[in-house]
């Protein structure tokens, strides 16, 4: 009876181990000395979104999005907060000075937001990635 119920024991154990899902998130690690603040553009069912803005304080990483990835490109736009400058890049979306959530990235400026340069970050589409920011800024794109 005891070892009847050990085994049981052991196999509730190992199939609720089974159930537990690793947690993926699409994480941002500000690898500076300074406060960053973080735009995020990605495509989903509803079409393409801007988010921002998300402050990663200095030498500490943030989750932007928390779950499973369900595209393979992101895009992200930076500022530094406290020494100036910006990482960008060539795929144009709309971003504005306050916290923001926006549909579509077409007309920005004709909507009242800002054309922004958001640099692409190709997470191979994995599951679970981290972008980390350090070293030259750029001022493209915005």
């Amino acid at each position: 009876m005891v070892r009847k119920l050990t085994l049981l024991g052991g196999a509730f154990l190992l199939l609720s181990g089974m159930s537990l899902e690793a947690r993926a998130d699409l994480k941002l690690c500000n690898n500076t000395d300074s406060r960053v603040g973080v735009a995020l553009g990605y495509k989903d069912k509803e079409g393409w979104a801007t988010e921002g803005w998300w402050t990663v304080e200095p030498q500490k990483c943030l989750p932007l999005l928390k779950g499973n990835l369900i595209a393979r490109y992101y895009y992200v736009f930076a500022v530094d907060y406290d020494k100036g400058g910006s990482w960008g890049g060539k795929s144009m979306m709309c971003t504005r000075d306050k916290v923001f959530t926006i549909r579509g990235i077409e007309d920005c400026e004709g909507r009242s937001f800002t054309k922004t340069g958001f640099f692409e970050v190709d997470t191979g589409e994995q599951a679970d990635w981290t972008v980390s920011l350090s070293g030259e800024k750029t001022t493209q794109g915005q």
